[in-house]
């Protein structure tokens, strides 16, 4: 169910280059049960900025919950200065996430996250952990100075960095790591911006691949039509889903990325 709650803040830290760690308190972490589900959050109290910020869960606990956001406009500045014991306002849990329940024991997972969307792959992580999911986690960032969740992630499974400068870990892309591997999975998860998921959408590395959308957005909850993608079974271009009710999580081929 969604709903919207004054968050409490336990922690607002940073912990890559302009990105923070923010971990909230409250009622609203109840309501949250899948991997790669988003909220919405408001990041100051007047209408500067007017719209809401849409960022990924990362974590689920009782009682609170983790997202992780990139400082690099007005808004999540606004979020990045905000300190331990205020509260935030958050709308969610919003989305469809990732379908863990398809992944069965004894099967292996492959994860691959870029940049901001390496957060929600830690729950996903998790999630598949404990259902005796076989999870091979790769993760890629620009440069050393960018990485992060690494160890956190394996406590999952092998994680592999990649880099593009080769500053830390294995110099290239997240695809150039798969290329190196030669893994054959079962599941094929993966969040990232889009010339990622592109080169991801038609690998042959898993044998049913989801991709995560990221988008720009403004209700969150598919009123006003900003998130928009073509379906890929309508030559003419009329059929769309909304990346913010119908995904973020779609799977591969179902729509135009």
């Amino acid at each position: 169910m969604i709903r919207q709650e004054n968050c409490k803040i336990v922690s607002n830290r940073q912990i890559a280059k302009d990105i923070f760690e923010l971990v909230l308190e409250g009622e609203l972490s109840a309501e949250m049960k899948q991997a790669g589900q988003f909220v919405h959050v408001k990041v100051a109290d007047g209408f500067d900025p007017l719209l809401r910020r849409p960022i990924s869960i990362a974590s689920i606990n009782e009682g609170s919950y983790t997202i992780i956001y990139r400082r690099q406009g007005k808004g999540t500045s606004l979020l990045a200065g905000k300190t331990k014991g205020t509260t935030v306002d958050v709308l969610g849990p919003l989305g469809n996430g990732f379908p863990v329940d398809e992944a069965k024991q004894g099967q292996t997972a492959i994860l691959v996250g870029g940049g901001v969307g390496v957060p929600p792959m830690y729950e996903l992580a998790k999630q598949l952990a404990r259902g005796g999911v076989k999870v091979v986690t790769i993760i890629g960032f620009q440069s050393a100075q960018d990485v992060f969740y690494e160890k956190e992630l394996a406590e999952f499974g092998e994680v592999y960095v990649a880099t593009v400068d080769g500053s830390y870990g294995r110099k290239g892309f997240v695809t150039n790591v798969l290329d190196v591997l030669c893994l054959k999975a079962d599941f094929l998860f993966a969040c990232g911006p889009t010339p990622m998921l592109r080169a991801l959408e038609n690998r042959n590395d898993a044998r049913r691949t989801y991709l995560s959308l990221e988008e720009r957005m403004g209700c969150g909850i598919g009123a006003c039509f900003a998130c928009v993608c073509h379906t890929k079974d309508d030559p003419h271009g009329f059929s769309y889903k909304k990346v913010c009710s119908d995904g973020p999580v779609f799977q591969a081929g179902e729509v135009v990325i």
